[in-house]
């Protein structure tokens, strides 16, 4: 199965509240759940209570919403996580946090997780100096994310750039407002994880 393509409002309606997929329209009236808070479907068929698989499941499609991510590659992460020493549901967040496109998005660089895949994808930025375009590099202590030279004098630059930062940056990010990079300071920490996403149920999904 290839990736979603739809749209994504209806997986915050799917979903039952705001994910953040759009970037600046979930905070305006506009955003599909505060227009149409009922889920996608027939009404007919919606079921009015969720069973405890369903609760599961749901909470498991909520994480790969919000990253961008995959089954066969969502499942790798869960694999890691099990495998790592710690918390499971603790190293599976800590790991989607790393994503090179979850850090470019959190420095502001993009609007949302699915601008900031693209970008990416097309070869935008540097990681120590060096052209890195795959959304899911893990980075580490220490990387610095920058923007490619040719990059800087292009009507592109200056249009992502303006304004920032346009949110708060996470505590174990850096941002250089002058040069307009980025530094991993530290890994993220418990408080700096995806609040929204109940892990204890992602683990429990994985663990039947």
């Amino acid at each position: 199965m290839g990736r979603y393509t739809g749209p994504s409002c209806r997986l915050c309606r799917r979903a039952g509240e705001k994910l953040f997929l759009k970037g600046e329209r979930c905070f305006t009236p506009r955003c599909a759940v505060e227009r149409r808070r009922s889920t996608p479907g027939n009404p007919s068929r919606r079921r009015r209570r969720p069973s405890d698989y369903g609760v599961h499941l749901l909470e498991k499609q909520k994480a790969k919403y919000i990253f961008g991510v995959m089954e066969s590659q969502f499942r790798r992460y869960m694999d890691d996580a099990f495998k790592a020493p710690g918390v499971t549901g603790l190293n599976l967040l800590r790991s989607l946090e790393r994503r090179f496109d979850n850090v470019v998005f959190l420095l502001g660089f993009a609007d949302s997780r699915k601008q900031a895949r693209q970008i990416v994808l097309h070869g935008h930025f540097e990681i120590n100096g060096r052209r890195t375009d795959i959304p899911s590099y893990q980075v580490s202590v220490g990387d610095v994310i920058s923007w490619k030279a040719s990059d800087k004098t292009t009507d592109f630059y200056a249009e992502r750039t303006d304004g920032i930062p346009k949110r708060p940056v996470p505590e174990w990010l850096a941002l250089d407002q002058t040069e307009m990079t980025g530094r991993v300071m530290t890994l993220p920490a418990d408080g700096d994880l995806q609040q929204g996403i109940n892990s204890r149920l992602i683990v429990e999904f994985y663990s039947r």
